[in-house]
């Protein structure tokens, strides 16, 4: 019999990742989106944030600078710096979409989620200020981003879809392993 779970003594480091990360003011608590916090709604399976346009404008109005939105010719740099960091840190880039306001990427590694999130976003800010395309002080991104774990072939081949094919509606679903009795 062909089991189609995974028990966590089998595999206790996922395939890959599936990474984003948000341009810095683009997507606050309370936003009809859905949003997650750090220490009450962050849990696999937990319900978001509910929307709350009261929250949404109160988390606008303590931002420290406007919006950013990536430019087409800063979505070409932060991309570049993303596959270069793959080629040196010899991760498996399976799929990369830098888009205006945030970067989906899926990635293979068996290192630290954390910190390989932490090198894209520091390597693209690098990349940003070296061309001058940002401030030398400037924050592009917001704090952290969500960091997925693939387990299987057919959750890498999901996330890969969806940051292909999947930006303009719907969302990235991976169901939950189920044992066979």
């Amino acid at each position: 019999m062909k089991r189609d779970y995974i028990e966590f003594q089998e595999r206790s480091a996922a395939l890959a990742f599936f990474i984003t990360f948000r341009c810095y003011g683009t997507w606050f608590h309370g936003d009809e989106r859905g949003s997650v916090d750090r220490r009450f709604s962050n849990c696999y399976g937990e319900t978001k944030i509910e929307p709350n346009k009261r929250l949404e404008i109160a988390e606008s109005r303590q931002a420290k600078a406007p919006p950013f939105i990536l430019a087409p010719n800063m979505r070409t740099l932060v991309e570049k710096a993303i596959r270069d960091l793959c080629i040196v840190r010899e991760y498996s880039l399976y799929a990369l979409n830098v888009r205006t306001n945030h970067v989906h990427l899926v990635v293979g590694n068996s290192g630290k989620v954390e910190r390989m999130m932490d090198s894209f976003k520091a390597f693209s800010t690098k990349a940003l200020k070296t061309s001058s395309a940002i401030p030398p002080d400037f924050k592009p991104w917001s704090r952290h981003g969500s960091t997925r774990y693939l387990w299987t072939e057919k959750h890498i081949e999901a996330a890969v879809d969806y940051v292909v094919n999947g930006q303009d509606g719907g969302s990235v679903e991976f169901e939950r392993e189920k044992k066979l009795s």
